[in-house]
């Protein structure tokens, strides 16, 4: 690559009015670059027919949704008797190594892929809550990656980095950040592998997990500031732009989009922002 490159990537768009909203504002008045979208979500429809018209230059991904929201398919080992998806991610885990199981994820992950691709080009694949890093789901996204000719897939290896600020340390939420990583990062070993296998392009590092619920300008700005070598880092967040200003932590990951300090102290860190869309898809 010979560079550093940097990928800031809205996830859950579709998911609502609010994630759209921000996607929106995030490429028009701010830095946001890439955006990945939940085929599943409420306000789908709203996202690839108001929203994506309107930014041409957005990377635009799949964010593969087996954990929240109804299924696009009959899925029973999923699903609750309302088809509404009912397994969290250690289920996912400890059912992976059944066949019936894996096949009706497969077929659920085709389908949001054919929905969105019924509107736009896919450049890149993601999922909801890190779901496809499960070895035995990564292998079958990577196969549905490479036949629908999807370049780029995203891995989880987290550089461990620390934010100067007491209180993103001292909570419940921090512990179990960590344990996420670890885990994760394990993942990443076969999983980079076995993107290789498939001829997929991936990032070097993600920055997003070990402060997942507590992201803001600083933990950009630190996760960053730890990659002294050329790489390809991306980062996750989950912005909202709520009608009325508010203090979820959702609404502080719309105001990173905005930042322009933060852009500024990026690029004199020598990242140059990118998204799938300009580094993988042949124009």
């Amino acid at each position: 690559m010979g560079q550093k490159k940097f990928i800031l990537n809205a996830d859950d768009f579709g998911m609502s009015k609010a994630f759209n909203r921000a996607v929106l504002n995030g490429y028009n008045n701010g830095f946001l670059t890439s955006a990945s979208i939940c085929a599943n979500g409420k306000a789908f429809n709203a996202a690839v027919n108001e929203i994506l018209p309107e930014c041409p230059d957005l990377g635009i991904g799949i964010h593969l949704n087996i954990i929240e929201g109804r299924s696009l398919t009959k899925a029973p080992l999923l699903t609750n008797k309302k088809g509404k998806f009912n397994k969290g991610f250690i289920q996912l885990l400890l059912n992976s190594n059944n066949s019936e199981f894996l096949s009706q994820i497969e077929y659920e992950f085709r389908t949001q892929i054919e929905t969105l691709m019924n509107y736009t080009k896919i450049d890149h694949i993601d999922s909801h809550v890190h779901t496809h890093a499960i070895p035995n789901i990564f292998k079958i996204t990577a196969k549905l990656a490479k036949e629908y000719n999807i370049p780029y897939i995203r891995t989880q290896f987290e550089e461990m980095y620390f934010v100067p600020s007491i209180k993103k340390h001292i909570n419940l939420r921090y512990p179990v950040n960590i344990i996420k990583i670890l885990l994760l990062n394990l993942f990443t070993l076969n999983n980079k592998k076995i993107a290789e296998e498939y001829g997929l392009k991936t990032n070097d590092y993600l920055i997003g997990v070990g402060y997942t619920g507590m992201m803001d300008a600083q933990t950009i700005e630190f996760g960053l500031k730890a990659l002294e070598d050329d790489c390809l880092a991306e980062a996750l967040i989950h912005p909202c732009n709520y009608t009325r200003p508010t203090k979820n932590h959702h609404y502080s990951e719309f105001l990173i989009t905005q930042n322009k300090e933060l852009e500024d102290k990026i690029k004199r860190l020598g990242f140059e922002l990118t998204n799938c869309k300009k580094e993988f898809i042949k124009q």
